[in-house]
């Protein structure tokens, strides 16, 4: 129960890791009985702390909004097929990637909240990686002050601002800043994405987004099979 209205989670395929299981598995989903938003965590990991993801998704709970959260495979890193990115900027731990079933789990959403770190060009290419695949409205949840038209030069869709040669099916609609990883979530930033979250719900979607699966045939969608440990 979540304030004064009851919302029913399908937990999750495995137990959580570290003390009293507090740390959701890699590769996992706890889905809403409402398929509204899809809140995504990165690879948990010592370096890779997939927190406030939870306090954001209580907060959201709270206010009326069902969501569901999704804790990627492989979700450390920038993408292998990142264009022009090299040695001393992929961190230490595996490349991020995606499954065909964690596209498919997203794309059943109207929304998905994309939470990440501090690192401008992770920021931008997993969001791209995501985006490319779905067609679905993304928020950005991060601590780097990004903009549109960071995302709008590496070819994503944004509201604002319109890239020359879109790569991305699914948009970025909304940007909330300034949420550290491994830190609580301030309330002032979780008011600014129960905002933005019920104001892009409020539009008129589709109860449905299409998911390019000629894209993803014969691609290496996945990106690794270690632990992520950094970012």
């Amino acid at each position: 129960m979540f304030g004064r209205e009851t919302q029913l989670v399908d937990c999750r395929e495995a137990m959580g890791l570290g003390r009293g299981g507090g740390i959701a598995q890699r590769g996992t989903l706890s889905e809403a009985a409402r398929p509204d938003v899809v809140a995504i965590a990165m690879t948990p990991g010592r370096r890779h702390i997939t927190k406030p993801v939870c306090e954001i998704t209580y907060g959201l709970r709270r206010e009326g909004i069902q969501v569901s959260v999704l804790v990627l495979e492989a979700g450390a890193g920038i993408p292998m097929d990142e264009v022009g990115s090299s040695t001393s900027s992929r961190g230490y731990g595996p490349k991020f990637g995606l499954t065909a079933k964690e596209i498919e789990q997203i794309a059943r959403h109207k929304l998905v909240l994309i939470h990440m770190g501090n690192v401008n060009s992770h920021i931008v290419s997993k969001t791209k990686k995501i985006l490319k695949y779905v067609d679905i409205p993304a928020v950005i949840a991060c601590e780097y002050p990004i903009d549109f038209e960071d995302f709008a030069k590496a070819g994503i869709k944004t509201k604002f601002v319109k890239p020359k040669n879109p790569e991305t099916e699914g948009a970025v609609v909304a940007i909330v800043s300034g949420i550290t990883r491994g830190e609580t979530c301030s309330r002032g930033s979780l008011n600014n994405l129960v905002k933005e979250i019920r104001n892009i719900l409020g539009q008129k979607l589709e109860d449905t987004h299409a998911v390019r699966s000629d894209l993803l045939i014969n691609e290496g969608l996945m990106a690794s099979e270690e632990p992520a440990e950094s970012e």
